[in-house]
């Protein structure tokens, strides 16, 4: 290859590269708000990471720029965003501390389920102004100890008890538990309900106590905390939501959580892809217009980025275009789309940040000075693995041979 190949014009370094949304609808007031967040995300991205603690800085910054009740409706004080609106802000998140990012994405899993499914319920609909006014943080627990990572599948009943409900749970995993302003938990509906039969209730900081039975010390996303917990509460019949959980898991469950998560890996992936193009252009002025040895993975980690983007984009158009058809959200075809589509985005975040670890090198390797990215690859790493993609394969293929293979190109 001719010196001409392999150089590009100093005037061409000098041009600013505007790290793209994940899709360009995003208003320019919930835009400049989560930038505000992210820039204090990075700042202590670091410490975080390092000190294995909850990104206090960061969860702060999203109650003062109150983007915690953004997806509450408007008449009962929020501000009625879409949900490719949050997913927008979890990629912004993403890019600057994955951790702040997949903490936001939860709660904002649980905070679609309640303005989903809690309309005409006066508690809840209570629960959703105090959420907007007070920026409340919601944890979820959908996993026990004997379910593992089936979330369909709850051990523990709501028993009835003067009036009251109780709940003794042995939660595998409540991220942030400690941390949050309530708990959004599954639970069987009775004592003599079959595991499946699931009701989902809403709990506040005060009906609940928490006592630790696992710890957490992982190779990435050290700061959402998500240690083990036995969760004992009392409260009201009003906090179960008033639609079976069958229902919530396919309609928005499972739909938002895939789409919230997706959203912060390719976030997480696209502050990689940034510092690696950083580094080209840092290294390219170095050496008088010649790039790096690594600078060719540049255009395949950009170009992955971009599918990745588009991926999560289409779902959350299809996902609100059918927002209020039950039957279209129920689909075989939908729920499988839904599952591919965390497959898909967790592989193809890991194989984003690889190459830029591939454009960087060892300055991208190391993990000091402004190229590296190894908090990138260990915390994106976590994709695939929480929540296991093998797991969730193993579960879809039953459904997978009732939809049926496409005879022409467009429908």
């Amino acid at each position: 290859m001719s010196d001409s190949a392999t150089k590009i014009r100093p005037a061409d370094l000098g041009r600013q590269v505007t790290a793209p949304s994940i899709a360009g609808d995003l208003s320019d007031d919930f835009m400049v708000r989560a930038e505000r967040v992210a820039a204090i995300a990075a700042a202590h991205a670091n410490a975080v990471d390092m000190e294995n603690r909850f990104p206090h800085e960061a969860i702060e910054a999203l109650r003062a720029q109150r983007l915690l009740g953004i997806q509450v409706p408007a008449d009962l004080g929020g501000e009625g965003a879409s949900a490719l609106t949050v997913a927008n802000v979890c990629y912004a998140l993403g890019r600057a501390c994955a951790s702040t990012a997949m903490i936001y994405a939860m709660h904002q899993v649980k905070v679609a389920c309640i303005v989903r499914h809690g309309r005409g319920s006066a508690w809840m609909e209570d629960l959703m102004r105090k959420l907007a006014a007070g920026q409340l943080l919601f944890a979820s627990s959908t996993t026990e100890g004997n379910a593992g990572g089936d979330v369909r599948s709850s051990t523990a009943p709501v028993e009835q008890t003067d009036g009251h409900i109780t709940l003794d749970r042995s939660a595998t995993v409540i991220s942030y538990g400690r941390e949050a302003d309530g708990i959004v938990t599954t639970a069987r509906r009775d004592p003599n309900a079959a595991k499946s039969d699931q009701v989902l209730l809403v709990l506040l900081k005060k009906d609940y106590s928490l006592e630790p039975i696992s710890t957490w010390n992982t190779l990435g996303m050290r700061g959402t905390m998500s240690i083990g917990f036995r969760l004992q509460a009392r409260a009201r019949q009003e906090q179960i939501l008033p639609v079976p959980y069958q229902s919530i898991h396919a309609e928005t469950m499972t739909p938002s959580a895939h789409l919230f998560w997706s959203s912060v890996w390719a976030g997480v992936a696209g502050g990689a892809v940034g510092k690696a193009h950083k580094f080209v252009r840092h290294v390219t002025r170095q050496a008088n217009g010649n790039l790096p040895p690594g600078a060719a993975h540049l255009t395949k980690a950009l170009s992955s980025l971009a599918s990745l983007r588009a991926l999560i984009t289409g779902m959350a158009r299809r996902f609100e275009a059918n927002a209020g058809d039950a039957d279209a959200l129920g689909s075989l075809e939908f729920q499988n789309a839904v599952v591919m589509l965390k497959i898909d985005a967790s592989e193809l975040a890991v194989a984003t940040v690889m190459s830029a670890m591939r454009v960087g090198g060892l300055s991208a390797y190391r993990q000091d000075g402004e190229f590296s990215i190894g908090r990138h690859l260990r915390d994106i790493l976590s994709a695939p693995i929480m929540i296991h993609n093998d797991r969730i394969l193993a579960n879809a293929v039953s459904s997978s041979l009732l939809v049926g293979v496409p005879d022409q190109l467009v429908d």
